[in-house]
């Protein structure tokens, strides 16, 4: 498979690129997109049998599976960046290795209706938090990520995570168009 071809299939959507200013209309939206995400997450999968959850959105990439269980423990790690952020001075926070996450035993499509379950909870908790911040501590409340050794402040990781559900979800369609075959 060409390069270019494989590029597009890893970030159907681009890379995140964080934005030179951001905004309340840019928190509003994608505050929008995580709440709307569990929404759209079950309305691609819930119908899906094992055959259909072992689709790949890409060759040697994550089956549909793997990546609903993962947007479930990045975004349960998002929300506590977050309120590690809200309650300390520039907390570092804890990286994790997502791919061995991914060959854990309860990321297999029979334990999937678990992650869509933490899922909804996790992501109503988070707009509960989100819609709660005013706009300096989007922009004055941070953490340090140890891995890219730099401070994000929450609006810029607000805006990962946004990228992030958009990025998975077009990883899901991805799977369920090319029905897993490449």
């Amino acid at each position: 498979m060409e390069t270019d071809q494989m590029y597009q299939l890893m970030y159907p959507i681009g890379k995140y690129e964080v934005p030179g200013f951001i905004g309340e209309n840019d928190i509003e939206r994608w505050t929008q997109t995580i709440e709307d995400l569990p929404t759209e997450v079950r309305g691609l999968v819930s119908n899906l049998g094992g055959r259909e959850l072992n689709w790949v959105y890409r060759p040697h990439g994550w089956t549909v599976a793997q990546v609903v269980h993962h947007m479930c423990d990045s975004h349960t790690n998002a929300y506590i960046r977050f309120k590690l952020a809200m309650t300390e001075d520039t907390p570092t926070i804890k990286p994790y290795k997502e791919g061995m996450w991914a060959a854990l035993e309860d990321y297999k499509p029979d334990y999937l209706h678990h992650s869509l379950q933490m899922l909804d909870a996790v992501h109503a908790k988070f707009v509960i938090l989100l819609r709660s911040m005013d706009i300096h501590d989007y922009h004055k409340r941070s953490y340090f990520h140890p891995e890219s050794h730099k401070n994000f402040t929450l609006g810029e990781a607000l805006g990962l995570y946004d990228w992030h559900c958009r990025h998975h979800l077009a990883h899901l369609h991805q799977a369920l168009d090319y029905k897993g075959d490449f």
